[in-house]
């Protein structure tokens, strides 16, 4: 006798919840959370990647004697940090993988033709058929498959369509967070054995402050996301989820685990475009389509 994991997936074979029009929709439209909490993490975000910007632009490079020192980390860091804040927007703005709100109607389980003993199963609270691995998001308020967890800083759930981003943006901020850590330290060394003379445009008061400031947003970022990017790979490897690890959900499915599992995620076998949070980028597309039908926003 099948179980219900497998029984699922015949139908998902037989009968798709999704079709390939409201897929092609579903990867070109906006998507964006109307949580004020989410909002206001994923504007603390940009504005200390920002503060982070000024300090290590204006504070650091720009007033060293050394031309090819500023321009070697100024092009590293301000590279590394365009890739974390694209990484960040196509997380934010990536449906995660929402199922259909409220296509749990008679009519349309009486289309899907189901034999004698295949079970699906009804989400209560958006009315939609659960796929196999789904879980229900009380922020996005819509069911998302292979939701690993909602991230405030994101404004968005980290789940089956946009996991890469997520991940490509903790291994961004952790990078530029190192970077920083770095250039604060060499910073400091270069003008105590100066004692500040001619070390920054600012009052050394004011440098001091701004770059204390900077070591504090930058150590606690890379520790938070080393540690994020950490268990994002290991639970891809693993092909589980952090809600399926957290309530020790057996799996009915076929798991990939390792390169497996990682091809899965980031599409393909190993290339540079593994890194590249604008590959799969429409923009051209995505601008017509939102002049035509307007803005998607997920309330």
């Amino acid at each position: 006798m099948q179980s219900s994991g497998h029984r699922l997936r015949d139908v998902e074979q037989h009968q798709p919840l999704l079709s390939g029009g409201e897929e092609e929709v579903a990867a070109s439209r906006i998507w964006f959370i109307q949580d004020s909490c989410g909002m206001v993490c994923a504007f603390m975000t940009w504005f200390l990647v920002m503060y982070a910007e000024f300090v290590v632009n204006f504070v650091m490079l720009l007033p060293s004697k050394s031309f090819w020192f500023s321009l070697i980390n100024g092009v590293a860091f301000n590279f590394l940090a365009v890739l974390a804040l694209t990484s960040h927007l196509r997380t934010m703005l990536t449906d995660p993988g929402a199922v259909p709100k409220g296509n749990a109607t008679k009519e349309y389980m009486e289309s899907l033709q189901l034999k004698p003993g295949e079970v699906i199963y009804k989400c209560p609270k958006c009315c939609s058929i659960k796929p196999e691995r789904a879980h229900h998001c009380s922020i996005c308020k819509r069911c998302i498959r292979k939701m690993d967890h909602h991230c405030p800083w994101v404004n968005n759930c980290v789940g089956e369509n946009n996991q890469r981003f997520f991940v490509l943006f903790t291994m961004y901020i952790a990078s530029i967070s190192l970077h920083a850590l770095c250039l604060c330290g060499f910073h400091f060394f270069t003008c105590v054995k100066v004692q500040w003379n001619e070390c920054s445009d600012f009052s050394p008061p004011v440098a001091v402050m701004l770059l204390i400031f900077l070591c504090l947003e930058a150590l606690l970022f890379l520790t938070f996301t080393a540690v994020m990017f950490g268990t994002q790979i290991h639970s891809i490897c693993n092909d589980e989820t952090e809600i399926e690890r957290l309530k020790n959900e057996k799996p009915t499915w076929e798991r990939r685990v390792r390169w497996e599992g990682m091809k899965s995620v980031f599409g393909g076998p190993p290339s540079l475009l593994w890194f590249n949070p604008f590959a799969g980028l429409r923009l051209q597309v995505l601008m017509v389509r939102a002049r035509k039908n307007g803005a998607e926003f997920s309330v």
